[in-house]
């Protein structure tokens, strides 16, 4: 439901000093002196004003400044009970210094009023205060009556005019509030999506070596405990050794990609392959650099597929097929079948989920399933 114009407080920022440039806010200030040593010229420029006349003079001056000081805060506030009492002590306090012969002041005091009205307060609030306050200025004003009536419409078009800008700078001011918070919220999405990366290849990397290394490991302490040759406990040992220097060269390789430092695709993809026995790599399409994300989650699912192959398909024909497209790259390993090898009961069960989360991440899909020889898994990422 749209607020009625009428019954409508300028924004807090617009009535608050946020968003004002040094320069304006020192020509407020001085304005706002202005105004005071008007008052103060005003008040003491009568001759009859001395002894307790004075004093009154100068009382008159401070309570309205104070009065003035507490109107703005009100309306900052947006309470508008305490406010009309505020304007309208004012508008007494011109009633009075004028009855008491000090003209000047009165006519500032309704001037000021007519015009703060129309720039803080609702419109419904603010048209009968600033009518009364520049009524008065005009009816106890010794110009001309065009004069006088030509300054009074433009103090009013003065005050809404300073109301339009206040407002545009609050809208302004809430606008760039709200650019802050959306870019906070991008940067704490980002950093979240960046751990989660960093979690994605922390899993891949060390899961399978680690796990690797465990079942060898194992292997090892059993053979000990019945008693084995030293060959075949220095084989076990030695297996995993190798798979903690391959965990490593791996964790080397995923910190390179956190750094953006990736090697060419076809040369890792036949550097992984090369420690399989009997697979080969194809390589269709016109070649092109990949995005740093869809290329590590190609990197990361054919080591996943090939890790499979070891696991449960041990000394099959291993074929893989990286096909280039306008809009897509397509990565596919397939296996001729084999038997479950030594690592069939290493690592956490995820490998296949963990890839299909990791293509879904870049809007792409990846199927894997038995085919009729083997295994075959298909990658399919935007690129």
């Amino acid at each position: 439901m749209t607020e009625n114009v009428w019954t409508r407080w300028p924004s807090r920022e617009a009535l608050s000093r946020a968003g004002i440039a040094p320069a304006r806010r020192a020509l407020a200030w001085f304005v706002r002196l202005l105004v005071l040593a008007l008052l103060l010229w005003g008040a003491f420029h009568e001759r009859h004003v001395h002894g307790w006349a004075a004093m009154a003079a100068v009382a008159g001056v401070i309570v309205t400044a104070v009065v003035s000081w507490g109107f703005f805060r009100t309306t900052y506030a947006h309470r508008l009970v305490p406010s009309l009492a505020l304007v309208s002590l004012l508008l007494a306090i011109a009633i009075v210094a004028q009855a008491e012969g000090f003209r000047g002041p009165a006519l500032v005091i309704w001037c000021g009023c007519g015009i703060s009205a129309l720039e803080r307060l609702p419109l419904g609030a603010a048209v009968p205060v600033a009518s009364v306050g520049l009524a008065s200025y005009s009816a106890y004003n010794n110009d001309v009556w065009l004069t006088t009536a030509a300054t009074a419409v433009g103090m009013a078009l003065a005050g809404y005019v300073l109301r339009l800008d206040a407002e545009a700078r609050g809208s302004a001011q809430r606008l760039l509030a709200q650019e802050r918070a959306a870019r906070a919220a991008e940067a704490e999405s980002a950093a979240l999506a960046e751990r989660a990366r960093i979690a994605r290849e922390i899993h891949d990397v060390l899961a399978h070596s680690l796990s690797a290394q465990m079942v060898h490991l194992e292997a090892a302490r059993l053979l000990i405990e019945r008693g084995a040759d030293r060959e075949q406990i220095l084989e076990r040992v030695v297996a995993a050794r190798g798979m903690a220097r391959d965990g490593l060269a791996e964790t080397r390789q995923a910190l390179s990609a956190l750094r953006g430092e990736l090697t060419p695709l076809e040369d890792f993809l036949t550097e992984i392959v090369g420690s399989v026995d009997g697979a080969g790599v194809t390589v269709t399409g016109e070649r092109r650099a990949l995005p740093a994300e869809a290329s590590q989650t190609v990197r990361r699912v054919a080591q996943e597929a090939l890790t499979n192959v070891r696991k449960h398909a041990y000394g099959a024909k291993v074929q893989v097929r990286l096909d280039y497209s306008e809009h897509e790259v397509t990565l596919n390993v397939r296996d001729s079948g084999g038997r479950p090898g030594e690592l069939t009961g290493a690592g956490s069960g995820y490998g296949l989920l963990g890839m299909r989360e990791r293509a879904e991440l870049l809007g792409g899909s990846l199927e894997a399933g038995r085919d009729d020889e083997g295994f075959e898994v298909t990658l399919r990422v935007p690129a």
